[in-house]
């Protein structure tokens, strides 16, 4: 069986599905037919139910869980790594509705946690999450929404941290922040969904065992990134949790849609189980 695959380049990912897209542990007789694209590519694609499984935000997650399920292996959840708003000098979050905001895409998770946080601050232009910083930088917007290995290099480029949505996430709700998941089209038999569960386990396994080696796949789609940078990107995004969600990860998430129910975002309706 083949069964087409959507991640991003980002090394938490590449960490993930290297050994599973590039032969290394046994698939279960599945092949995968992967393509890399940032996730608010993957995002879109997902609403359009273009991929069989794919990375997604836990945002989007909320509006296509009836046609994709949740997988318990793959996510990306923890403490200490939420997005930051920044700015490129220090801002009043009081004002924050008057603020030029970029971000890295509506139907991110960062975007969400952002809306939950500051509902009036309605001005934001989307950008590939990797521009935001310069933008910000050379005045296009106030404040920019940045993710992935933005929270360890926007000091270095001259940008001040003005929240960390991250911090306010679980010192409102004491719950883990749901940033990414692996979903998979429901409509496959429920033996190949677990089967693919128990392959991405055995493909983040085999990482773990050369780490802090990283493979070329991570190193060569990881671009314009320093080595050390990479490895506290896996460290940060790469845990228990993505191994598998467990009680406390699930709780995490379904806190997440039930904070987006109050605030009126959750429009269709639920299924029985957000997992296949």
């Amino acid at each position: 069986m083949k069964l087409t695959l959507g991640f991003s380049p980002c090394p938490n990912d590449t960490f993930i599905f290297d050994a599973m897209v590039n032969g290394l542990v046994d698939t279960m007789g599945i092949t995968f037919d992967y393509v890399m694209e940032d996730v608010e590519t993957l995002n879109q694609w997902a609403e359009q139910g273009k991929l069989d499984i794919t990375k997604l935000s836990y945002n989007t997650f909320i509006h296509t869980v009836n046609q994709y399920a949740l997988l318990h292996s793959g996510s990306a959840l923890g403490e200490g790594v939420g997005p930051l708003l920044v700015s490129k000098q220090p801002l009043d979050l009081a004002n924050i509705e008057n603020f030029r905001i970029a971000i890295p895409g509506i139907k991110t998770t960062a975007n969400l946690l952002l809306t939950l946080a500051f509902p009036q601050a309605k001005n934001k232009t989307e950008l590939v999450f990797n521009e935001i910083e310069a933008a910000v930088l050379d005045g296009r917007f106030d404040a920019g929404l940045i993710i992935h290995e933005g929270r360890f290099t926007y000091q270095q480029k001259g940008l001040t941290k003005l929240i960390d949505l991250g911090d306010w996430w679980e010192q409102t709700t004491q719950a883990a922040i749901p940033l990414g998941g692996i979903v998979i089209r429901r409509n496959l038999p429920v033996t190949v969904c677990a089967a693919v569960d128990c392959i991405i386990k055995k493909s983040l396994a085999y990482s773990w065992q050369r780490y802090p080696e990283l493979s070329p796949f991570i190193t060569t789609n990881a671009q314009e990134m320093e080595e050390d940078v990479m490895r506290k990107h896996i460290q940060l995004y790469v845990n228990d949790y993505t191994t598998d969600l467990g009680v406390t990860g699930r709780n995490a998430i379904s806190i997440l849609f039930e904070k987006a129910k109050q605030a009126g975002l959750l429009k269709a309706e639920m299924p029985e189980s957000i997992f296949y």
